[in-house]
């Protein structure tokens, strides 16, 4: 990942790792959903498992009520709370009012923008948030998937989404791990490509926490570091897969603690990328708060 390309964001107050750490959204594993027209749950969404809480005021609202929804979401935000707010799409009647009225309020970490095509959505709505607001574009179409490259490279561009349910409806795909392997292959690609963080994948729908732990493993297969969340209960199921295993740690201070015995010299062509996986999983320990004794 190139580092210069990750936004410096900085990371929920409330949201924590099961181990009590502040999880940076770029590596953050559950992104959870929580519809703006429900400002009740607010407060247990930010005291949950979450690592982002994403308070939904595009799919989860009625048209008639976003502007109430917004109102609220605002409100809360300017009590001394933060998340970030899924906003409509730019060719929606509320996009303009909902980055209007978002510009400046404090708490607002990012936005995720619903249905996005092409660069310059995101490089609008960076631009109108004042340009210090990060952007995770919702990847929902055909044309969105095949624009993926230059939508993550545009200024503002945080992480890429799948909206997977809308994506399936644009295109006729069934939901199965083979149908939805391209799409989610390509979003990994395009994210490294952009120096991007991995993309965050759609969520599982289904209420068996057993589906979701195999869909969560879809999505490390496909290289996806992170899951959209319809649920609190789901968020730590995603956080326990998406997440490096006991095992993985002590054998990545095994391997680092041999290389620097042996002097920090590299020996054969499988040292340096089994040096990148063993430093990569020890940071990623750190950063979701994890400790292994030994």
């Amino acid at each position: 990942m190139n580092e210069a390309r990750v936004l410096n964001v900085p990371a929920s107050p409330h949201p924590k790792s099961t181990a009590g750490h502040v999880v940076p959204p770029a590596d953050a594993r559950s992104w959870l959903l929580v519809p703006a027209s429900r400002p009740e749950a607010f407060d247990a969404a930010a005291e949950s498992r979450a690592d982002v809480v994403i308070l939904d005021i595009e799919d989860a609202v009625d048209p008639k009520h976003k502007a109430a929804a917004r109102a609220d979401v605002i409100s809360w935000l300017k009590a001394g709370n933060s998340a970030w707010v899924r906003i409509n799409d730019t060719l929606s009647d509320f996009w303009a009012d909902d980055v209007d009225e978002l510009a400046g309020v404090p708490g607002l970490l990012g936005v995720v923008l619903a249905k996005t095509e092409q660069a310059e959505q995101v490089v609008n709505t960076y631009q109108r948030l004042g340009a210090r607001i990060p952007v995770v574009p919702l990847i929902e179409s055909a044309l969105g998937l095949e624009e993926a490259t230059n939508i993550a490279r545009a200024d503002g561009s945080f992480r890429l989404a799948f909206g997977s349910g809308d994506f399936r409806r644009d295109t006729g795909m069934w939901a199965t791990r083979e149908a939805m392997a391209y799409a989610r292959s390509r979003l990994t690609v395009s994210s490294k490509a952009a120096g991007l963080p991995g993309p965050v994948d759609g969520p599982t729908t289904d209420e068996s926490l057993r589906v979701l732990r195999n869909e969560s493993e879809w999505t490390l297969e496909h290289g996806m570091t992170g899951k959209l969340c319809l649920r609190l209960e789901q968020t730590a199921v995603v956080n326990e897969v998406i997440c490096p295993q006991t095992s993985d740690i002590l054998w990545a201070r095994e391997f680092l603690a041999d290389f620097d015995a042996a002097g920090g010299v590299v020996r054969d062509g499988s040292d340096l990328p089994r040096l990148g996986r063993a430093r990569k999983i020890l940071r990623l320990a750190e950063a979701f708060g994890i400790t292994v004794e030994v």
